[in-house]
């Protein structure tokens, strides 16, 4: 199916202009314009062409690569548009030594200035060790890569339960209108399993229907909000008594118990 941004707009807050660019099945990466200064990123480019596709289109230049890890399909572009475009990669510092063509890594909590913008990073380990996530506090958003999908959340390659719940609950606690960029059209997939684990959720229910209805017209269903992700994700609801009791988690067990358990039962779907 091919995938389209939603409505084929660009996304606009603030002064950040942010356009989707599916690449790969289902990765998504960001081209990211700054219009007050005139620089152009991209987070996570799993393919170089689909970018300068994008870049042509607006009629830009490349300025930065971001990088939220350092896995193949959010960094598969790098080599090629850092050639092109002389743009300068930036990354996690805690994962420097696995990000291709890295120039400036940068340390969790450092507020690094994108054009006008101000960019926030964090550090959230649990998919891989060195994990980040950029949030724009201006332009109320945040680039998750794949700590935080819609209703989901990435698989525990290289971190521990905890440390996932963790890198959760740092973004959980931004401000509920942040939207959410992800690095995958996985929310389908994803809704299926939460009515699983959560199947008296009607804001899930509701929001199921929703997905199914954007998917059929085959339209992404990124952005999100974080405040649906905490009505609607179970990955982020492990106190949820509905969830205990469908997960079987006693009532008494830590959260980080319970999300362990809901992830678990994610990996064997």
């Amino acid at each position: 199916m091919q995938i389209e941004p939603i409505s084929n707009t660009v996304l606009m807050q603030s002064a950040l202009q942010i356009d989707l660019v599916p690449c790969l099945v289902d990765n998504y990466a960001y081209l990211l314009h700054d219009s007050a200064s005139g620089v152009t990123g991209v987070v996570d480019p799993s393919a170089a062409g689909p970018v300068i596709d994008a870049l042509n289109k607006r009629g830009l230049s490349l300025t930065y690569i971001l990088n939220t890890h350092h896995h193949w399909d959010h960094t598969g572009g790098n080599a090629e548009l850092k050639k092109k475009y002389n743009a300068k990669v930036v990354g996690p510092r805690a994962d420097e030594e696995r990000i291709p063509g890295i120039d400036l890594a940068l340390r969790d909590g450092q507020i690094w200035m994108f054009g006008e913008q101000e960019m926030q990073v964090l550090d959230t380990p649990g998919h891989t060790r060195g994990h980040v996530s950029f949030y724009f506090k201006q332009s109320k958003a945040v680039f998750t890569g794949d700590t935080l999908f819609s209703i989901g959340c990435g698989r525990l390659f290289e971190g521990s339960p905890e440390q996932m719940w963790m890198s959760l609950s740092k973004l959980a606690g931004l401000p509920d209108d942040t939207l959410v960029y992800c690095g995958h059209e996985y929310t389908l997939s994803n809704a299926k399993f939460a009515i699983t684990v959560e199947p008296e959720n009607k804001r899930l229910k509701s929001r199921f229907e929703q997905v199914k209805e954007l998917r059929q017209k085959g339209l992404a269903t990124i952005p999100s909000t974080l405040g649906e992700e905490k009505e609607t994700n179970p990955f982020l609801r492990p106190f949820s008594a509905g969830l205990r009791k469908t997960m079987k988690v006693p009532a008494d067990a830590s959260d980080i118990q319970a999300f362990a358990a809901v992830r678990a039962a994610k990996d064997r779907a």
